[in-house]
């Protein structure tokens, strides 16, 4: 009977009972998000058991897959309601939540126990030009659709996100070879503890991999319970739908990837916790945002454009900069978590004070 966090998985019954019953929208979204946090610290356990055999750059891809799997079932939901400003602050939130928020915690928390923690300088390089690539990437349908707006020219529109798509799902799966086949030299572990081992006993590979394919359906699920009473809770806690998909729903949906990242650099794993925060990040931007954009014209209303707001890429672009910055020497301390996180505090209060974020 000793206090748990899976105690909380009491609320996913909860939380399906009070959408069936239609509940207050507040109630239906903290029970879903209550219900969330214990499934994500079973994919984060899970994550464990499988990077103890893969090693941590492989580890930290089947993290940043199965931790995704929320947030694109959460932005595909939406895409079915025609959401399409929640869809794309989801896709910049998600973004922004892991290299700032969940790498931030991490540092600062591993800092706090390790005076310094190094890491592969290699890896973080090449996950820091794969984000400038992506970032470079996006700002190029939101210029175009500024410049050529009337409706005359919505065919080409169209047409430039779509081809845009193709071409980040070629440079993710290119990345993916470079990664895994090629250059996996580049993602070995230099830091921490090399014999560490885990707390408990070790799981057979079947049962970890089930594990984490069991907690990333019922994350799905609980995912898609709490995007259908989040317009809801903003309008009833006075919330702008910009602050909905770029905090609350970002930090519920990428709730197993983050806690993944601080769990490793509290055990001062830096390279798996990098490689969870970052490949999470490159997995977004080049993989989850290109595949809404193809699966729009299935299920949407309307094509989903990656036209995002000025201030949201500006956010976007100063996150990645600053992230290459503070993760681009190998090294790490509790200060650059702060620094880390005290720039998302910042874009947090902006997008909760701003109402509607013009275009």
């Amino acid at each position: 009977m000793k206090p748990s966090v899976n105690w909380l998985l009491a609320f996913i019954p909860v939380a399906v009972l009070l959408e069936k019953s239609h509940a207050a929208p507040p109630l239906i979204f903290f029970s879903a998000a209550l219900a969330i946090v214990p499934i994500a610290k079973l994919i984060v356990h899970s994550t464990e058991q499988i990077s103890t055999r893969t090693g941590d750059a492989v580890g930290g891809l089947l993290n940043a897959t199965f931790g995704n799997a929320p947030e694109l079932i959460i932005a595909t939901v939406a895409l079915r309601a025609g959401l399409m400003d929640l869809v794309r602050a989801s896709i910049i939130g998600a973004i922004l939540a892991n290299l700032l928020l969940a790498l931030g915690v991490a540092m600062l928390l591993g800092g706090l126990k390790y005076r310094e923690q190094i890491y592969n300088v290699d890896a973080s390089r090449v996950y820091s030009s794969m984000m400038l690539l992506a970032v470079t990437t996006l700002i190029i349908p939101g210029a175009f659709e500024g410049s050529f707006s009337d409706a005359q020219f919505n065919p080409q529109v169209l047409s430039l996100n779509t081809a845009l798509s193709i071409v980040l799902l070629v440079a993710y799966g290119l990345y993916l070879v470079f990664m895994l086949k090629t250059h996996p030299e580049l993602f070995k572990s230099v830091g921490g503890k090399k014999a560490e081992h885990h707390e408990g006993p070790v799981w057979s590979l079947p049962r970890a991999l089930g594990s984490l394919v069991g907690a990333s359906v019922l994350a799905a699920w609980m995912s898609e319970v709490l995007v259908g009473a989040a317009e809801g809770t903003g309008k009833a806690l006075g919330m702008s739908q910009a602050f909905i998909g770029l905090v609350l729903v970002a930090v519920v949906g990428g709730a197993a990837e983050s806690l993944s990242a601080i769990a490793a650099g509290r055990k001062n794993k830096m390279d798996l916790s990098i490689g969870i925060a970052l490949g999470s990040s490159i997995q977004i931007a080049l993989f989850v945002a290109p595949v809404l954009v193809l699966l729009s014209w299935v299920i949407a209303p309307q094509p989903l454009t990656l036209a995002f707001h000025r201030a949201e890429l500006g956010a976007l672009l100063l996150t990645v900069l600053i992230g290459t910055v503070v993760s681009g020497d190998g090294r790490s301390n509790w200060y650059k978590g702060v620094q880390l996180i005290v720039v998302y505090l910042a874009i947090a209060l902006l997008s909760y004070f701003v109402p509607q974020v013009a275009g």
